[in-house]
């Protein structure tokens, strides 16, 4: 019987917090639609954002947030910055957040999938693969600058890219796109590669055989992979671009969209491996069997120097596609 009212007593807590925090929400987004009303008055030139758009910046992350917390994909400072993140990038594109969302569920399932075999070659290896606020903001930090710079030079909302229109808001879109299918690219290679690639990977450099595990090895699974998890947020973005933009017939074809994806993860996963073959230690310990990044007795050097760690590598990679790429798609951009 005690059990009983414990578990009703759990249920109605609940209930009353989801209650609490829903109405915070709505108390919060209303501010916020009050305060844009305001400036867009005193401004004459900003436009105010609709308070749904408000509510959904706010509950949708939030809600992706807490649900990632107790699955254990993020730790606490992580779960503070994906919520900053989201926010941002949810506020200014509802096409960011889609693609922000495809590669934060693919990474984060990619990551738990085949853990049993990751923990034989990874020695930092952890149960459900919890990202923190550091880890959090490598990947976000770069696309939530851009959606910061997107919403001054276009406002929030959803454009289709096209140079010929929108050149500057079409260059931060792809900017953003790029710097997220990146760090897809590299998360779908490092997680998929160990698991399915039969053979040993080639470090990027030099083409010989390295262990499993080693910074900058590469596997044509774990290739594959990246180009793959690469279009998978691009196509995100595209379909949301389908559903929410209403002037598409006007302006170029979107469907590069997905191909530019692929190509920003490939581009970036293999970035990320030339970048870890030169700055990231990799050395075989003996004592356990595994490749690691600090230098011991018992450690005999791979490659790389100890200058960047991983966290610093996936922020460089991330920074240098989203600065060249969309150059690059700019000139082959179908008209």
């Amino acid at each position: 019987m005690d059990s009983d009212l414990d578990v009703l007593m759990k249920d109605s807590v609940k209930m009353m917090t989801d209650m609490i925090v829903l109405c915070a929400t709505l108390a919060l987004s209303l501010f916020f639609w009050v305060v844009s009303l305001v400036m867009s008055s005193l401004s004459g030139t900003l436009q105010p954002v609709s308070p749904w758009r408000w509510l959904f910046s706010i509950l949708v992350p939030l809600v992706l947030t807490v649900r990632a917390l107790k699955r254990r994909s993020l730790d606490r400072s992580g779960a503070l910055g994906a919520l900053l993140v989201g926010f941002v990038l949810t506020m200014a594109n509802y096409s960011f957040f889609s693609a922000l969302l495809a590669f934060f569920i693919t990474s984060s399932r990619l990551t738990r999938w085949g853990g049993e075999q990751k923990k034989k070659i990874d020695a930092d290896y952890k149960e459900g693969g919890q990202r923190n606020w550091v880890q959090v903001l490598c990947n976000g930090g770069v696309p939530t600058e851009l959606a910061l710079l997107y919403m001054i030079e276009a406002g929030p909302g959803e454009i289709p890219v096209d140079f010929s229109r929108q050149y500057s808001a079409s260059w931060m879109c792809l900017s953003l796109l790029g710097s997220l299918a990146c760090s897809a690219g590299d998360t779908w290679a490092s997680e998929v590669g160990p698991v399915l690639s039969q053979s040993r990977p080639r470090l990027i450099t030099t083409w010989e055989e390295v262990p499993a595990g080693t910074n900058g090895g590469v596997t044509a699974v774990g290739l594959l992979a990246s180009f793959l998890g690469g279009a998978v947020v691009g196509g995100a973005y595209l379909v949301t671009q389908l559903l929410t933009v209403g002037e598409l017939q006007g302006a170029g074809p979107q469907w590069p969209l997905v191909v530019y994806g692929g190509v920003a993860g490939l581009l970036g996963s293999m970035l990320d491996s030339f970048l870890g073959a030169h700055m990231q230690y990799s050395g075989f310990d003996s004592s356990i069997g595994k490749v690691v990044s600090y230098e011991s007795a018992t450690t005999r050097r791979i490659c790389g120097k100890p200058i960047l760690d991983n966290n610093a590598v996936n922020l460089f990679s991330s920074v240098l596609v989203a600065l060249v790429l969309p150059g690059l798609a700019w000139g082959a951009w179908p008209r």
